[in-house]
Protein backbone atom coordinates (compact mmCIF):
# COMPACT_ATOMS: atom_id res chain seq x y z
CA UNK A 1 0.00 0.00 0.00
CA UNK A 2 1.25 3.45 -0.82
CA UNK A 3 2.06 6.00 1.80
CA UNK A 4 -0.11 9.12 2.01
CA UNK A 5 1.35 12.32 3.37
CA UNK A 6 -1.28 14.65 4.77
CA UNK A 7 0.51 17.97 4.69
CA UNK A 8 -1.44 19.38 1.76
CA UNK A 9 -4.88 18.92 3.35
CA UNK A 10 -3.69 20.17 6.73
CA UNK A 11 -2.23 23.29 5.13
CA UNK A 12 -5.50 23.83 3.24
CA UNK A 13 -7.55 23.47 6.42
CA UNK A 14 -5.26 25.81 8.36
CA UNK A 15 -5.30 28.46 5.61
CA UNK A 16 -9.09 28.31 5.46
CA UNK A 17 -9.35 28.97 9.20
CA UNK A 18 -6.66 31.67 9.21
CA UNK A 19 -8.46 33.45 6.38
CA UNK A 20 -11.52 33.72 8.64
CA UNK A 21 -9.47 35.33 11.43
CA UNK A 22 -8.47 38.31 9.30
CA UNK A 23 -8.58 41.46 11.40
CA UNK A 24 -7.93 39.75 14.72
CA UNK A 25 -5.13 41.08 16.91
CA UNK A 26 -1.67 39.55 17.44
CA UNK A 27 -1.29 35.77 17.44
CA UNK A 28 -5.04 35.41 17.15
CA UNK A 29 -4.79 35.97 13.41
CA UNK A 30 -1.69 34.01 12.38
CA UNK A 31 -1.03 31.19 14.86
CA UNK A 32 -3.38 28.30 14.09
CA UNK A 33 -3.99 27.15 17.67
CA UNK A 34 -4.75 30.67 18.97
CA UNK A 35 -6.77 31.50 15.86
CA UNK A 36 -8.94 28.40 16.24
CA UNK A 37 -9.69 29.15 19.91
CA UNK A 38 -10.57 32.74 19.12
CA UNK A 39 -12.67 31.87 16.08
CA UNK A 40 -14.76 29.34 18.02
CA UNK A 41 -15.42 31.96 20.68
CA UNK A 42 -16.23 34.59 18.06
CA UNK A 43 -18.68 32.27 16.34
CA UNK A 44 -20.40 31.56 19.68
CA UNK A 45 -20.78 35.30 20.30
CA UNK A 46 -22.05 35.81 16.75
CA UNK A 47 -24.73 33.15 17.28
CA UNK A 48 -25.73 34.68 20.60
CA UNK A 49 -25.72 38.15 19.04
CA UNK A 50 -28.17 37.12 16.33
CA UNK A 51 -30.59 35.95 19.03
CA UNK A 52 -30.05 39.13 21.09
CA UNK A 53 -30.72 41.35 18.07
CA UNK A 54 -34.18 39.81 17.70
CA UNK A 55 -34.85 40.47 21.39
CA UNK A 56 -33.62 44.07 21.10
CA UNK A 57 -35.75 44.72 18.03
CA UNK A 58 -38.87 43.40 19.76
CA UNK A 59 -38.28 45.74 22.70
CA UNK A 60 -37.84 48.63 20.24
CA UNK A 61 -41.18 47.76 18.60
CA UNK A 62 -42.86 47.67 22.01
CA UNK A 63 -41.42 51.08 22.95
CA UNK A 64 -42.67 52.60 19.70
CA UNK A 65 -46.16 51.13 20.14
CA UNK A 66 -46.24 52.29 23.77
CA UNK A 67 -45.34 55.86 22.77
CA UNK A 68 -47.97 55.90 20.02
CA UNK A 69 -50.59 54.39 22.33
CA UNK A 70 -49.97 57.09 24.93
CA UNK A 71 -50.56 59.79 22.30
CA UNK A 72 -53.95 58.10 21.72
CA UNK A 73 -54.78 58.11 25.45
CA UNK A 74 -54.40 54.38 26.05
CA UNK A 75 -51.83 52.08 27.58
CA UNK A 76 -49.72 49.53 25.74
CA UNK A 77 -50.97 46.52 27.68
CA UNK A 78 -54.61 47.53 27.26
CA UNK A 79 -54.09 48.07 23.52
CA UNK A 80 -52.50 44.63 23.06
CA UNK A 81 -55.26 43.00 25.15
CA UNK A 82 -57.96 44.70 23.08
CA UNK A 83 -56.24 43.66 19.83
CA UNK A 84 -56.31 40.02 20.97
CA UNK A 85 -59.96 40.25 22.04
CA UNK A 86 -60.91 41.82 18.69
CA UNK A 87 -59.06 39.01 16.83
CA UNK A 88 -56.79 41.52 15.10
CA UNK A 89 -53.73 39.49 14.12
CA UNK A 90 -51.06 42.09 13.53
CA UNK A 91 -47.58 41.58 14.91
CA UNK A 92 -45.65 44.15 16.91
CA UNK A 93 -43.25 44.92 14.07
CA UNK A 94 -46.03 45.92 11.68
CA UNK A 95 -47.91 47.77 14.42
CA UNK A 96 -44.79 49.82 15.24
CA UNK A 97 -44.23 50.59 11.55
CA UNK A 98 -47.81 51.85 11.29
CA UNK A 99 -47.35 53.89 14.48
CA UNK A 100 -44.21 55.58 13.12
CA UNK A 101 -45.09 56.09 9.46
CA UNK A 102 -48.89 56.44 9.51
CA UNK A 103 -50.18 57.76 12.86
CA UNK A 104 -53.72 58.36 11.49
CA UNK A 105 -54.13 54.66 10.65
CA UNK A 106 -52.75 53.75 14.08
CA UNK A 107 -55.36 56.02 15.66
CA UNK A 108 -58.07 54.26 13.63
CA UNK A 109 -56.82 50.87 14.86
CA UNK A 110 -56.94 52.11 18.47
CA UNK A 111 -60.48 53.43 17.93
CA UNK A 112 -61.55 50.12 16.35
CA UNK A 113 -60.28 47.91 19.17
CA UNK A 114 -61.53 50.17 21.97
CA UNK A 115 -65.14 49.97 20.75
Amino acid sequence: MTRIKRGVMTKKRHKKLLKQTKGFWGQRKNIFKRAKETLLRAMAFAFKGRKMRKRDMRSLFIMRIKAAAETNNTKYNILIHNLKNANVEINRKMLSQIAVYDPQVFSQIVEFVNH
